[in-house]
């Protein structure tokens, strides 16, 4: 099927668990809701060949949070369906503020889709940062001074 690209901008909750959660529920309400073949997210999950061998190819593919940036690894069956910060200098990098706002990460992903097909230049795109399918980073997003909404970005599928 190959891989799809997913990302979200999505109200802050007080944590990222909770962000996720809240997230993981409105995505699974517009795929699945309704007189789908699923009744939950955790349904949804149980059905491992599904999840396994095609997956949902957004956001419900990423089951948990983990709280380093370091890169995952293919070889690691635990790093598979994980959501990760962005490191902070790479924020700076890309935003060129730690306290990015919710209007710049959604220029940064346009704009990483409109070079998608031609060289981004030194140090990439956003999207690059998220270099393994199944998995999903994230950036904490700013109005003025208070954190209000997540950037969630990754991959899923082949």
């Amino acid at each position: 099927m190959g891989a799809s690209g997913w990302e979200y901008v999505t109200p802050y909750e007080g944590t990222v668990e909770e962000s996720l959660a809240a997230l993981h529920a409105g995505v699974f309400q517009e795929e699945y809701g309704e007189g789908g073949e699923y009744r939950s997210v955790e349904e949804l999950w149980a059905d491992e060949q599904y999840m396994w061998g095609e997956g949902t190819h957004s956001v419900l593919d990423i089951r948990r949070v983990v709280h380093t940036s370091d890169t995952p690894s293919p070889r690691g069956v635990e790093d598979y369906g994980t959501l990760r910060p962005l490191a902070r200098d790479r924020i700076v990098h890309h935003f060129g503020t730690e306290r990015p706002s919710p209007d710049r990460f959604r220029e940064l992903i346009d704009r990483a889709y409109r070079t998608y097909a031609s060289p981004a230049g030194p140090g990439g795109t956003l999207l690059d940062e998220c270099t393994m399918r199944w998995t999903g980073r994230y950036v904490l997003l700013y109005t003025g001074d208070e954190p209000t909404h997540l950037g969630i970005f990754g991959y899923s599928g082949d």
